[in-house]
Formats: structure tokens, C-alpha cells, sequence
């Protein structure tokens, strides 16, 4: 159990395709350790200075200006940590049939 404070999530839709969630971190806020049960895209609303804490230990700091997305296929674990000084937020849209991520490369 971690002392850092949680990512609000809130869902706004959820279909038999798909969930989109936004998700909202106040610094230092974490979404906890989880893994991914389907392949998603996330859409930064805002700056999202993002660890994303791996199960190996390592961790990997990311930075996505508003308006950038990136995608991770099913089974990904980690988490995710608002890393700046500032709150944060993006939208997570998870698949719930399979991306074709070759094809997402090119768009």
C-alpha cells in the first residue's frame, strides 16, 4: 500500500466495444498497480508528466503535451504516477476487441 494519494478516475461511457475513462492526478497521485485487460489508447487532456512504475522495478518517465495519445497492448502492468508539480489528466480508451497496433503506427 502506497502513502500517495489516488487518481480519480470517472467513466464516461462503457459499451460492449469499449470504455473510456478520464482519469484525473493531483501531483504525486498514482492509479496503483494493474493490469490491462484490454488494448487502450490514452489522450492527454493535459501536460502529463507521467512514471510509469514497471513490475521489474525499473521505471520510465514520460511526457505528453495536450493533445498527444500513445497505445499499449492487453497485459501491460505497472503505475502510473503524476510525476510534475501540477495536476494532471488524460482519457483511456480500452478495446475490448483487439487493436490492430501496425495499422495504429501509421495513423
Amino acid at each position: 500500500m502506497s502513502d500517495r494519494p489516488e487518481a480519480q478516475p470517472e467513466i464516461l461511457t462503457d459499451t460492449d466495444q469499449h470504455r473510456v475513462t478520464r482519469f484525473d492526478f493531483e501531483p504525486g497521485a498514482e492509479t496503483g498497480w494493474h493490469v490491462h485487460g484490454f488494448d487502450y489508447v490514452i489522450v492527454a487532456l493535459s501536460e502529463c508528466r507521467m512514471k510509469l512504475e514497471m513490475p521489474d522495478g525499473t521505471a520510465n518517465d514520460v511526457t505528453l503535451p495536450p493533445g498527444r495519445t500513445y497505445h499499449r497492448p492487453t497485459g501491460i502492468e505497472h503505475n502510473v504516477i503524476n510525476a510534475g508539480t501540477q495536476p494532471m489528466a488524460f482519457v483511456e480508451i480500452e478495446y475490448r476487441t483487439p487493436l490492430d497496433f501496425d495499422r495504429l503506427e501509421g495513423a
